[in-house]
């Protein structure tokens, strides 16, 4: 969702927004979160923040142990790609036999049919 002002979002949106943002500044500053520092860290932005939101984050956030487990590290996230090239035939080789177990295991054997009976039974079902 783009947008160029808080102006254009619903009241629950820049709530939302407001209540997110401040969680990030508080939980990146300090060990605790409380709805008190959630509200002002909101008030001092120029935006107001209701009760029920500064209380709703800050109590996720503490759950959660902090705002470690909602911000990647840096250089932990995406990326990937590349070095494709290199691997491509042992990772197609490891497909294989992990395809080559999951036939084996597939296997049931046990000489029953899905109605309890013996497999070679007489058919008269």
């Amino acid at each position: 969702m783009t947008f160029t002002s808080l102006t254009d979002l619903s009241e629950s949106k820049k709530q939302e927004l407001v209540a997110s943002l401040a969680t990030l500044l508080v939980g990146s500053a300090a060990d605790e979160i409380s709805a008190e520092s959630l509200s002002a860290v909101a008030e001092a932005s120029g935006n107001s923040l209701s009760p029920s939101y500064a209380s709703l984050f800050s109590s996720v956030a503490s759950s959660a142990g902090g705002i470690d487990k909602f911000c990647a590290a840096p250089g932990s996230g995406g990326g990937g790609g590349g070095g494709a090239a290199s691997g491509g035939a042992a990772a197609a080789e490891e497909e294989v036999e992990e395809e080559k177990e999951e036939e084996e295991e597939m296997d049931l054997g046990g000489g029953m049919d899905m109605f309890g009976g013996e497999e070679a039974g007489d058919g008269g079902y």
